[in-house]
């Protein structure tokens, strides 16, 4: 939704929270819109929940008078950080429940001073946000709610998955410990019954879910960063390797201004190059991160990191000759 569109929808719940009744033609008219445009934005309104009705009798719209709460006292940068996060990041994250993130900040906005209003508003026309690459799922609220729920009873689930290294569908039983959004994707990390152990799945590839009436129960809290530790990313394999490699002058900047991983350690070299050292878990992940840096980037160590990606890239060679 436009931003412009968004700030006239907040005009329209303003005048509505007054608690009178008004008609199409008087909010058109207030809005400086047409009868049509009055229409289209009520019904955006009542996509995303806001509990307004039709009063026959007056002719009229109401809205529900303990719909909103009251003022909430935020300064001017505290109100255009929450905005620019809901109107210029929603359509862009990956996000679950995006129709209620947006009820949300119309919520915000239209409990703040005019003066702040108009303030964001008039800001944020000049702001954008460059959407980044994700993962498209239409069923997203649907499966990240009943996992969520789940996770918060600790209810045991069972999921249907494709399964991308079996090539089929399968199923499995799942203790679901964390939900987590990592590398354009939202993942889901459990134990899993068919693996005998924890995994983590895409729920990209989740085609369905069901909450079984038998309870789990972990020894201690499953904690996130114990769990991920020195991992690249979110798949830790079990060792740690000590890796160096060397970034040619021509993307040395750009990756010394990153912060890529916690035990990130840069040193520059005279002729402009950097040396990148890493202590990471397992070499499947960098790996595909070094493929990216193409021949701007040379494996020092470990040997194992440095065929493989020297393996991959004479496939990667003699694919495209």
């Amino acid at each position: 939704m436009k931003l412009s569109r968004i700030s006239r929808i907040v005009g329209i719940l303003t005048t509505l929270q007054s608690g009178q009744c008004y008609s199409a033609d008087q909010l058109a008219k207030q809005a400086g819109v047409s009868r049509r445009t009055v229409f289209r934005d009520l019904n955006e309104l009542q996509a995303i929940g806001v509990p307004f009705s039709f009063d026959a009798q007056a002719g009229g719209y109401r809205l529900d008078p303990e719909y909103f709460l009251p003022s909430v006292n935020l300064n001017l940068q505290e109100a255009l950080s929450l905005l620019m996060l809901v109107y210029k990041s929603r359509s862009h994250l990956h996000m679950p429940f995006k129709n209620s993130v947006l009820l949300a900040g119309v919520k915000i906005e239209n409990n703040l001073p005019r003066e702040i209003q108009r303030y964001c508003n008039t800001t944020l026309q000049n702001i954008s946000i460059q959407p980044a690459s994700y993962a498209p799922m239409e069923s997203l609220d649907k499966i990240f709610a009943r996992l969520q729920s789940a996770l918060r009873k600790k209810r045991r689930v069972r999921i249907d998955y494709c399964s991308l290294r079996q090539g089929r569908k399968e199923a499995t039983t799942l203790d679901p410990y964390h939900l987590m959004y990592n590398n354009r994707s939202w993942y889901v990390i459990g134990k899993s019954s068919r693996h005998k152990e924890i995994r983590t799945f895409n729920l990209n590839r989740i085609k369905g879910v069901d909450t079984l009436d038998k309870c789990f129960v972990t020894k201690q809290p499953f904690d996130i960063a114990e769990y991920l530790g020195k991992a690249w990313s979110m798949i830790p394999e079990g060792r740690l390797y000590n890796v160096q490699l060397r970034f040619s002058r021509k993307v040395a900047t750009n990756v010394a201004e990153v912060h890529w991983h916690s035990s990130q350690k840069i040193v520059k070299n005279g002729d402009g190059s950097i040396m990148a050292h890493f202590r990471v878990d397992g070499l499947g992940e960098i790996g595909w991160w070094i493929l990216g840096y193409g021949n701007e980037v040379e494996v020092l160590a470990p040997a194992a990191l440095r065929k493989r990606i020297a393996k991959k890239a004479e496939r990667m060679a003699g694919l495209n000759s």
